[in-house]
């Protein structure tokens, strides 16, 4: 319970950091417009005192007030809060080469499901079937994956997929003919990727 106790009071802090933030930013803002607080008044319908005590930070700023002067000002509201750049959503894997065997990870959290693309370079090998914990997904995306497993020995065109219990004996590789990209989702305690499709007629 102190726990969450200390992530409230935290939370609440940043709020109010942010918020301390936004009378000066009302103020440069205006400013820099050439607006007068008479003339923002007149424009936004707010009050001059008003317009100045949030300026000075003596006024909690609230959405009623903020988007009428958003408005006069021609700015989005997020320039007059000040809200933090929405984080770059891309995935920078920086790429490890196993055994000459390429992987991106796509993922960053540790344990659980893993998910990597992976490049396999032209070059025929002799399956060396191994076995393991979990549990492996795999999708071609370009070339042909020779896969086997078990008793099956299958070559995988770009557009198929493949899973199967790591705990019975697999192998995959390159068929020889040219390098192969694939994705692979692999869950070491056999945690099993689970596939939605929309119903006929949805």
């Amino acid at each position: 319970m102190s726990g969450d106790k200390d992530d409230d009071r935290a939370a609440g802090e940043g709020v109010d950091a942010v918020l301390a933030e936004v009378g000066p930013r009302l103020r440069r803002i205006r400013k820099e417009r050439g607006a007068t607080l008479a003339g923002l008044s007149e424009a936004t319908g707010i009050s001059v005192s008003t317009l100045s005590r949030l300026e000075s930070g003596l006024r909690r700023p609230s959405l009623e007030l903020l988007l009428p002067i958003a408005r006069a000002h021609e700015v989005a509201l997020d320039e007059l809060v000040g809200a933090p750049a929405v984080r770059d959503p891309r995935v920078r894997a920086q790429p490890v080469v196993r055994h000459g065997r390429t992987h991106w990870p796509l993922t960053r959290q540790p344990g659980g499901l893993q998910a990597f693309k992976v490049r396999e370079p032209q070059r025929r090998l002799d399956p060396d079937p191994r076995t393991h914990e979990g549990y492996e997904w795999l999708y071609v995306l370009s070339g042909r994956l020779r896969l086997v497993l078990g008793e099956h020995d299958v070559v995988l065109s770009a557009g198929e997929a493949a899973e199967f219990d790591t705990r019975v004996p697999h192998w995959f590789g390159s068929t020889g003919e040219g390098p192969v990209e694939f994705l692979s989702l692999f869950g070491p305690q056999g945690e099993r990727m689970h596939v939605r499709a929309r119903a006929k007629g949805a």
